[in-house]
Order: C-alpha cells, then sequence, then structure tokens
C-alpha cells in the first residue's frame, strides 16, 4: 500500500471512468469528497479514462476527463472504480482492466461503487478478499469469481486496501467512512448532515423494505393479509386472525406463506413489526417500552429478543450506529460492527 500524502498536500482522489458509467457511482463520490474541503477537509479530485478521452455516462451525459491513465504519474490516496450497466461487457475489455490494474497498483486504497466490484474482480484484485456489489449481483459476483468471498448484505467491506461497495448510494457511505478515516467523525458527519444523508445506514443491503424483497404472490388473499401486516404492524396479526381475515383455514393460510413466500406467517409479521421499529430508532429518541408497543412487541424486553436474533444487536446499539461511518475496520454484515475497530455498541443496552 502506498504511503500517504504528505500534510501539506491535498488527498489525491483518482476516479476512473469509461464510456457507459454509471454516473451516480461517480458523482456520489466526488460530492462527498469535495464537500468535506468545505468543513476542514483537503481533497483533490481528477477524472481519467484509459485513453483520455471524454465519455459519455450510461444516462447520455458526458463527462470531461483530466488524463489519460498513461499519463497518470502521481500517487493517489483514494482510487473511485464505478460500476456501469453494461457490466457484463467490461470484465472482457482488456484495456479496461489493465487501467484498473494500473491505478490500483499506484492507490493508497481502491474502491469500488456497485458493479465496479466486478472489474476489481475481473482484474484479480479481489482474490482470497472479502467483498460486496449491489444486492441484484451478489450471487452472480459470486459464481464468477469463486475466490471472492461475497457479503450479500453489506453496504460496504473493507478488506486490506480495497473497499467494495453496494447500490450506487453505498458509495457515498463508503465515501464518507474514508473521509472519517482522514479526517474524523466530525468532518464525516457535518458532511453527511450537509449533504442529508446518513452517517452510515444502519442495517444492510436486507434494510430494503421486506414488502420490496417479497416475491410477488399469486393468491389474491394472501396479497390483502400481507397489505394488512404492512398497513398495521401492531394489530393482531396471529396465525388465526390472519386466517379469519382471509376467509380460510389457519393450515390453509400457513401453506400459502411456505410455499409462495418460504416462510411462516410469524416470521414475517415479526421482519415487518422490525423494519418498523428500525425506522423509529433512526428517526427520532422515543424510549423502547413506546417503540415496541407502536411496533407491535409489546414489550422492551421482546422489542430486543428480536433485534439480538435478527441482528445481532440490541436496539440501543442499532440507534447508536448512526454516530459514526463504521470506518475503523471492516463492517461485519450481521451486527455492523467493525471488525478489529472499536466497537461502541458494548456500552449500549
Amino acid at each position: 500500500m502506498k504511503a500517504r500524502s504528505s500534510a501539506r498536500d491535498p488527498l489525491l482522489v483518482t476516479v476512473l471512468v469509461f464510456p457507459g458509467v454509471r454516473i451516480l457511482d461517480v458523482t456520489g463520490p466526488v460530492e462527498v469528497f469535495t464537500t468535506a474541503n468545505e468543513f476542514g477537509g483537503r481533497y483533490r479530485v481528477r477524472v481519467v479514462s484509459p485513453d483520455g478521452a471524454d465519455v459519455v455516462t450510461s444516462a447520455g451525459i458526458g463527462l470531461g476527463v483530466e488524463l489519460s491513465v498513461a499519463q497518470v504519474t502521481s500517487d493517489s490516496d483514494v482510487l473511485v472504480v464505478p460500476g456501469g450497466p453494461e457490466w457484463p461487457s467490461l470484465i472482457k475489455d482488456d484495456t479496461l482492466l489493465d487501467a484498473v490494474r494500473a491505478l490500483d497498483a499506484r492507490s493508497r486504497r481502491t474502491v469500488s461503487v456497485c458493479t465496479g466490484a466486478f472489474l476489481l474482480a475481473a482484474a484479480g484484485l479481489l482474490d482470497g478478499r472479502r467483498a460486496t456489489t449491489h444486492w441484484r449481483f451478489t450471487d452472480e459476483l459470486a459464481l464468477r469469481y469463486p475466490t471472492v468471498t461475497v457479503d450479500p448484505d453489506a453496504l460496504f467491506v473493507r478488506d486490506g486496501h480495497i473497499m467494495t461497495s453496494a447500490g450506487v448510494s453505498a458509495g457515498i457511505d463508503a465515501s464518507l467512512a474514508l473521509v472519517e478515516e482522514d479526517h474524523g467523525a466530525h468532518t464525516a458527519r457535518t458532511v453527511a448532515k450537509d449533504m442529508v444523508v446518513f452517517m452510515q445506514r444502519p442495517g444492510g443491503q436486507s434494510q430494503f423494505s421486506v414488502r420490496t424483497r417479497t416475491p410477488q404472490v399469486r393468491h389474491e388473499v394472501l396479497r390483502q393479509v400481507l397489505d394488512a401486516v404492512a398497513g398495521d404492524p401492531p394489530a393482531n396479526h396471529t396465525v388465526a386472525a390472519m386466517a379469519r381475515r382471509a376467509g380460510v383455514s389457519s393450515r390453509h393460510i400457513t401453506r400459502m406463506f411456505h410455499d409462495e413466500l418460504d416462510t411462516t406467517p410469524a416470521r414475517y409479521v415479526e421482519e415487518i413489526r422490525l423494519e418498523g421499529a428500525q425506522a423509529l430508532l433512526e428517526s427520532g429518541d422515543d424510549p423502547m417500552a413506546t417503540v415496541a408497543r407502536r411496533t407491535g412487541f409489546g414489550s422492551a424486553e421482546s422489542l430486543r429478543r428480536a433485534f439480538v436474533r435478527k441482528l445481532g444487536i440490541t436496539p440501543g446499539a442499532y440507534r447508536a450506529r448512526f454516530r459514526t461511518t463504521g470506518a475503523t475496520g471492516t463492517l461485519d454484515a450481521r451486527s455492523r460492527t467493525p471488525v478489529g475497530g472499536t466497537s461502541r455498541e458494548a456500552a449500549v443496552s
């Protein structure tokens, strides 16, 4: 890994772009680093392409380029490798992969955004490492590159000098983590507040709505039951109550959950309630007993047990995760605790 730049010099961020790059993969990290400059950070961002030519993004918007990869003679503190919707063809582009390797060799830290992880993997930079990518493609990444340990739930993963991040907005999360590493949590927090984004989004990619992740169901009666649970999580959602609502037997409603959702009614209800509790913890300071009552858990102890069982942390620890990006180490996918870093969660109930 390259040594850090002189304290007198700005930290150099190099962004590799190419035709068809996803624009938010580029602009998200760039905005984080340039916004940090308004609050005491010191970054200089340069945009390069393999041949030095300007590029047109997947959105049809042009991006100006400062240098070709061959013209890069100074080491970077951060290399950003974005992705693009045409990643299956990009990973076959030897010129692009050579560019990735060359820039990584001259960078103290390398971070991929979304499907940019496929470029790192195809370049051989993720061999033997943990990594993540957009939740739609984690299985594909693991299948194509079996030497990579893919974490399907993480928003970002740090393994050595390489950081991989999930969907496009997770590039912002990863960049904030690097700002915290360089300039401290206060600066990163100020940048996040200015950009109106989370300092760190608690939970992993599985945080995206339970209903969003639920497959389309065939039976209208089951869809109505699911809508009722999502619309009023604290209501009575026992198997018997669901069966009455659907006009079927308890055995039949249980079988529909199993056949169409591969889960049980109780487990589905708990996931909906847990999601509601997460939202309340993220957005307010209500006492745990209030959160439990409003989301159907009944008591603070039941809420605590559900959090520990499903997420591996207590509700208080979950709320506390807003105070840092987790930049001190690699984020564990289940507990969101920095591995090898200092956890603040042990002291929080």
